[in-house]
C-alpha cells in the first residue's frame, strides 16, 4: 500500500486546491467574471491539449497528466455554471404550490444548458481517450460526472445540509430547488454505491500488474473517496465550508478592496 499515498495525497491536493480557486474566483466582484473564464478558457485549451497527449502515454507520468486535464476540464463546467454563464433557461424559483414532476422540470430548466455542456464534454474526452492506453482522464471525468449528478438529485430530494455558502449570490434562485430533510431514498443508494466502486478499485489497486495501473487506479479510488465524503458532508454535522476558508475569506477581502476603490473614485474630484 506504499504506492497508494503518492496517487492518494495528489487527487486530495488537486481536489482541495481547484475548489479553492474556483470559489474565490466566483466571489470577486461580477466584473471580474469575464476575464475569469477567458483565463479558465486558455487552461481549458491547455488542458485539452494535455489530454489527448497523455492519451497514448501509459506511464505513471501519463497517469498524473491525464488526471490533473480531466480536473481542469471539469473545473471549466463547474466555473461556468457557478459564474452564471452557462445555467439554463429559467432563472428564477418556483411557487411555494409548485411540487411533484412539475418542480422538477422547473429544476432541470435552471441547469439544462450546463448539462448539456457536461455531456459534450464527456463526449469529446471519450473520443480523445477510448481507444488509447491511457483512459484515465475518461474515468476521472466519469466519476465527477457521476457523483455531481448524484449530489444534484439529493439536493432536490432533501438532506439537511444544503451548502448554501457554496452558492453565489446570482444563483441563489436554485436555493429554492433544494430541500431540507433529514433523508430521502435516494442518499444510502449513493454512498453505498461509491463506496462499493471504491473498495472494487482498490482492490483493482492491490492486483495491479504495473505502476500505470495502480497509479491510475489509486488516482481513481481517491477521487470517489472524496466524492463520497462530499455526499456525506450534506448530512453530517460538519462545516465542510472551512477546508476552503482561505478562499471566501480571500474573495472577500479583494471583492471588499473593489467596493472600497469604487467609494473613493466616487468621492475623488473629475479631473478632465
Amino acid at each position: 500500500m506504499s504506492d497508494f499515498g503518492a496517487p492518494a495525497l495528489y487527487a486530495i491536493l488537486i481536489w482541495w486546491f481547484t475548489t479553492g480557486v474556483i470559489l474565490f474566483l466566483d466571489g470577486l466582484p461580477r466584473t471580474s467574471f469575464r476575464w475569469s473564464m477567458a483565463a479558465a478558457t486558455i487552461v481549458l485549451l491547455e488542458a485539452a491539449h494535455a489530454l489527448h497527449l497523455s492519451a497514448a502515454d501509459a506511464s505513471v507520468r501519463g497517469a498524473y497528466i491525464a488526471f490533473c486535464a480531466a480536473i481542469l476540464v471539469w473545473g471549466w463546467l463547474e466555473m461556468s455554471f457557478l459564474m452564471g454563464f452557462i445555467t439554463g433557461p429559467r432563472k428564477q424559483a418556483c411557487e411555494e404550490r409548485c411540487s411533484g414532476w412539475r418542480h422538477f422540470a422547473h429544476a432541470t430548466q435552471a441547469i439544462i444548458y450546463n448539462e448539456i455542456a457536461t455531456l459534450l464534454g464527456a463526449v469529446a474526452v471519450f473520443g480523445a481517450t477510448y481507444h488509447a492506453p491511457n483512459r484515465v482522464a475518461l474515468w476521472t471525468y466519469l466519476i465527477l460526472w457521476a457523483m455531481r449528478l448524484s449530489a444534484k438529485l439529493n439536493l432536490f430530494l432533501g438532506v439537511p445540509n444544503l451548502g448554501e455558502k457554496f452558492l453565489p449570490a446570482h444563483l441563489q434562485y436554485l436555493k429554492g430547488f433544494f430541500r431540507k430533510r433529514p433523508m430521502n431514498f435516494l442518499f444510502p443508494f449513493s454512498v453505498t454505491g461509491a463506496t462499493l466502486v471504491t473498495a472494487l478499485l482498490v482492490q483493482k489497486f492491490l492486483g495491479a500488474s504495473d505502476a500505470f495501473q495502480s497509479t491510475s487506479f489509486a488516482l481513481e479510488s481517491s477521487l470517489l473517496a472524496l466524492a463520497a465524503l462530499e455526499h456525506w458532508f450534506m448530512v453530517l454535522p460538519l462545516p465542510s465550508e472551512r477546508l476552503w476558508n482561505w478562499a471566501f475569506k480571500a474573495g472577500r477581502v479583494a471583492r471588499g478592496s473593489d467596493t472600497l476603490d469604487r467609494q473613493l473614485a466616487a468621492k475623488a474630484p473629475y479631473h478632465p
